[in-house]
């Protein structure tokens, strides 16, 4: 019994984590890290993935928490409403780890202070506050990542440079836009819930065309940012591309003629986004690090996000008898 009830502790805890995202903000706090200077300290860039990942599993463990009501409307099969996690250990493992986050930070560049509390309360406040009011709640959410990219240079450098703060806007829109296309799926249960998001105040239609903005201004920023990246300028703009041409295939999924978007749908297409992004925070590895590294670092990155997306995304999004059915 002892071991089925630790089985039953580790995967609460893993699914909190959501391990099909968790590379993804280390991934752009490392990129910031290496844009920002050379030659490259080890136990800096090792700083600028790891509080970043801290962070962002910090706020899984809050904001389930924060949404703990919610999710027992709407996902009841969540580790806090199904009963396999206590809100309690919720709320201590989450302020652990940001502790532990504000600790290592702290070490390496004490000028880091303004943004660990920006990204620590707006995580928070996201949850508690923002993701229910619409468009707010997306920008807010995507101020997290850009504010993870800005970090990522203060782990190199005392501040972050002026030249590199339009890769903050990329990362703040390009989130902003996955953010809004992942609540396309939750449009009843946050309307039930009372939660106003910008897809239920606004309708999908709209909510999935500002989306579809949001993510052309981060690809936008990206391409004009090749001005501002040192080295292989071309294999930069060639791995942007082929981010953004993997982008486009995921809003082909919810931009069809049609009124509505089933959740189902809005799934797929945010699961291929969460796969995009990596592609897209991996290209500004390459200037510095060149194409082979890049690669070697975004290929297990992406194996691990797609092969936990298949195995275990959907069992968190849908309660079971909702779940999609693999095809026959």
């Amino acid at each position: 019994m002892a071991g089925i009830r630790l089985v039953r502790t580790l995967d609460a805890h893993l699914r909190t984590w959501r391990p099909y995202t968790i590379w993804y903000p280390g991934l752009v706090g490392l990129a910031g890290a290496v844009l920002a200077a050379e030659p490259h300290v080890n136990g800096r860039l090792f700083a600028a993935w790891f509080v970043p990942t801290a962070i962002w599993t910090a706020a899984h463990y809050l904001g389930d928490y924060l949404d703990r009501d919610l999710d027992a409307i709407s996902k009841p099969q969540r580790p806090i409403p199904s009963g396999r996690m206590r809100p309690e250990t919720a709320l201590a493992c989450g302020a652990l780890l940001a502790a532990a986050a504000c600790v290592a930070a702290l070490v390496c560049n004490w000028r880091t202070i303004l943004l660990l509390a920006v990204g620590i309360s707006g995580s928070l406040a996201y949850n508690g506050l923002f993701k229910a009011r619409g468009l707010w709640g997306n920008v807010v959410r995507g101020a997290l990542t850009g504010a993870a990219f800005a970090f990522g240079t203060m782990m190199a450098v005392p501040f972050p440079p002026a030249e590199l703060l339009p890769f903050v806007v990329v990362f703040w829109a390009h989130d902003a836009a996955s953010n809004l296309v992942g609540t396309l799926r939750d449009v009843a249960g946050d309307r039930e819930g009372g939660y106003a998001t910008f897809a239920v105040r606004h309708g999908l239609r709209t909510a999935r065309r500002t989306a579809a903005a949001l993510y052309g201004l981060a690809v936008a920023t990206a391409v004009i940012g090749v001005l501002a990246v040192p080295g292989d300028r071309a294999a930069y703009v060639l791995v942007v591309l082929l981010a953004a041409a993997v982008g486009c295939g995921a809003f082909r999924l919810v931009l069809g003629p049609e009124p509505t978007v089933t959740p189902r749908v809005a799934l797929r297409a945010h699961e291929v986004l969460v796969a995009e992004r990596l592609v897209l925070a991996d290209a500004l590895l390459v200037p510095r690090l060149g194409p082979a590294a890049a690669l070697g670092i975004l290929g297990p990155l992406l194996v691990l996000t797609i092969g936990v997306q298949r195995t275990m995304r959907s069992g968190h999004e849908f309660p079971r008898e909702d779940r999609p059915q693999p095809a026959h």
